[in-house]
């Protein structure tokens, strides 16, 4: 049976995922360290993790596999999850693969070194728009039917 796993510690979009996953009758589980509603959907699993470095991630990845769709923008908990079958997307629809998650983690690394190298190239980058949440509804569509086929 096939999950959908949301990282959601900054997520911005657990109620499109949870609207999406209802729609096709699958469990949603809503992984963080705390703060978080619950929900009244009984195909909702709110998960609360101890406090620590990359529990949460480490909970989603232990457990999501072929089959899952899994939200994250945190890109090694995606390679992980992308070693173990799952499809994983990031909040803005960009769907994470095999055939890219190699240059997405090289990217991310150097991204890393170059703001500990320069603190004064600490960007935000860019704003969530309706365009990514609209990109990400369409592409959950895609990734669970792909996935329960």
């Amino acid at each position: 049976m096939s999950a959908v796993y949301v990282d959601a510690d900054a997520c911005p979009v657990k109620q499109e995922a949870e609207r999406v996953a209802t729609r096709h009758g699958l469990t949603l589980y809503i992984v963080s360290n705390g703060g978080l509603r619950p929900s009244r959907n009984p195909l909702v699993q709110v998960v609360v993790v101890p406090e620590g470095p990359d529990v949460a991630d480490m909970w989603i990845a232990d457990r999501a596999g072929a089959g899952d769709v899994v939200i994250t923008g945190d890109i090694p908990l995606a390679a992980r999850c992308v070693e173990n079958g799952a499809r994983v997307l990031k909040h803005n629809g960009e769907a994470l693969t095999e055939a890219n998650i190699g240059q997405v983690l090289a990217t991310r690394d150097l991204m890393a070194d170059l703001r500990a190298a320069d603190p004064f190239r600490q960007g935000g980058g860019k704003g969530f728009t309706k365009a990514d949440r609209s990109r990400f509804l369409d592409a959950l569509e895609r990734e669970i039917r792909a996935a329960v086929r």
